[in-house]
């Protein structure tokens, strides 16, 4: 079986990257091959030994809808407006464009939100007969009052495996985000105050291209900018903690079984951390509570993301057994 996938990929952002990287490995896994959607083709089909198609051509698209079983929309954070119109439009665009083509789809493991009401609209009407599988308990509730046929999954970058490393107690990882300077100015002064405690601190950013204004504000501690996933479990497994402000600086690190703590920039960073019972603040965050959690290695709630980790294979299985193959949808 040929698995179409559609998300935000070959954009070298570490967190979609991570994703891609993990439904590759589970669907390989069931014995099935991937088809994904990309902004770089080559790299993509390079980097995971999979096929890829241009996400932007709609002739490519066409034609490669033929040849894939089912499609896969997700994971991340695909159905929502705040970005722009234009990108909550381009996912559900090509979810009507796999329906067309008589091709099963589901909406997989993604959030939802924030939505206008023109885009709530849009959603509803798109995902009316659409199987969809949210990550956080918030986004279903949210699927749940728009009428979609939904069921709680979990983000399927839960399901890597870190690298065999040391881990160093004492390594505090930061992971920034630009174009939130009052809550890196929180990670800042947090990261300067473990310094002073005597913790080694390192910086990271996981979107190349975006994120270098960010670590510019952190001068005096070590850096690096990483996209590749692999890189960033390594370092996240080698640390004792980690403070993010992105999604999936948190998730890797729960992947890695190294606790965490979050700031919430947008509701899909609150969702996941209420879910895995992890501490986290909203913008700005605060530094003093921040300081304090990694001092007293303040813990999520690891069973609760061991039942994310199943949930999340719980959603490849069903989606992938030929048993619960839906039948193809007609065209409209």
């Amino acid at each position: 079986m040929v698995v179409g996938v559609s998300g935000y990929y070959g954009f070298q952002n570490a967190g979609d990257e991570a994703i891609l990287e993990a439904i590759v490995q589970e669907v390989k896994r069931r014995g099935h091959q991937v088809l994904a959607l990309s902004k770089d083709p080559a790299a993509t089909e390079a980097r995971y030994d999979i096929r890829a198609v241009s996400r932007s051509n709609p002739f490519a698209l066409w034609r490669a809808f033929g040849r894939i079983d089912l499609l896969l929309s997700g994971g991340g954070g695909l159905l929502q407006d705040k970005t722009s119109p234009g990108s909550l439009l381009y996912y559900l665009a090509v979810i009507g464009l796999a329906r067309r083509r008589g091709k099963p789809v589901y909406v997989f493991n993604q959030s939802l939100g924030p939505l206008s009401r023109r885009g709530e609209g849009w959603v509803r009407r798109s995902l009316r007969g659409v199987k969809t599988f949210f990550r956080d308990e918030s986004s279903l509730e949210y699927a749940r009052k728009l009428g979609l046929d939904t069921q709680l999954g979990a983000d399927p970058a839960l399901l890597l495996q870190a690298p065999p490393v040391e881990r160093e107690s004492n390594l505090v990882v930061l992971v920034v985000r630009a174009g939130l300077p009052e809550a890196n100015a929180t990670l800042k002064k947090a990261g300067e105050r473990l310094l002073a405690e005597g913790y080694e601190v390192m910086v990271l950013g996981l979107q190349p291209g975006h994120d270098e204004p960010a670590l510019e504000e952190f001068n005096a501690f070590t850096r690096e900018l990483a996209w590749d996933p692999r890189r960033v479990m390594y370092l996240l497994a080698q640390a004792g903690y980690v403070l993010s402000i992105r999604l999936h600086g948190a998730i890797l690190a729960a992947a890695a079984g190294t606790p965490f703590a979050g700031i919430s920039y947008d509701p899909k960073v609150a969702g996941f951390c209420r879910d895995a019972g992890a501490f986290c603040q909203e913008l700005p965050g605060n530094a003093r509570e921040l300081v304090e959690a990694v001092i007293t290695h303040r813990q999520p709630n690891w069973e609760a993301i061991e039942t994310m980790k199943a949930r999340s294979r719980a959603s490849f299985d069903q989606v992938l057994s030929p048993i619960n193959q839906p039948g193809k949808v007609s065209r409209r």
